[in-house]
């Protein structure tokens, strides 16, 4: 389970199914269970995504078993990335350095 910092004033772009859409268009496919929306591509087995409140996003990623093409696991991060940035707003290099400076504060 990863919870990612959703950038301030964006969640406009995901409130009211906005983030359900978005799911759909990045991997091609979504349900509703509840209040997480849930997904799938490539090696990713499962992609469970909730909104936690308006500054927090959690993503829980379940991977298939077996042997799997570089290609293959490669795109499926590169597609997970592009949602996670679209979804919250920072891009892989913000949302690292995010993370550090919450394990440096002990917040992790």
């Amino acid at each position: 389970m990863a919870e990612y910092d959703i950038k301030k004033g964006w969640f406009k772009n995901i409130d009211g199914g906005l983030l359900e859409k978005m799911m759909k268009e990045t991997f091609g496919n979504v349900s509703a269970e509840g209040d997480v929306l849930v997904s799938s591509y490539g090696v990713l087995k499962s992609i469970s995504v909730r909104i936690v409140d308006k500054n927090v996003l959690e993503v829980v990623t379940a991977n298939k078993s077996g042997s799997m093409a570089d290609a293959e696991i490669i795109d499926s991060k590169r597609r997970l990335n592009m949602f996670v940035e679209k979804a919250t707003g920072f891009d892989a290099k913000a949302r690292m350095k995010r993370a550090q400076a919450k394990a440096k504060k002990g917040d992790l």
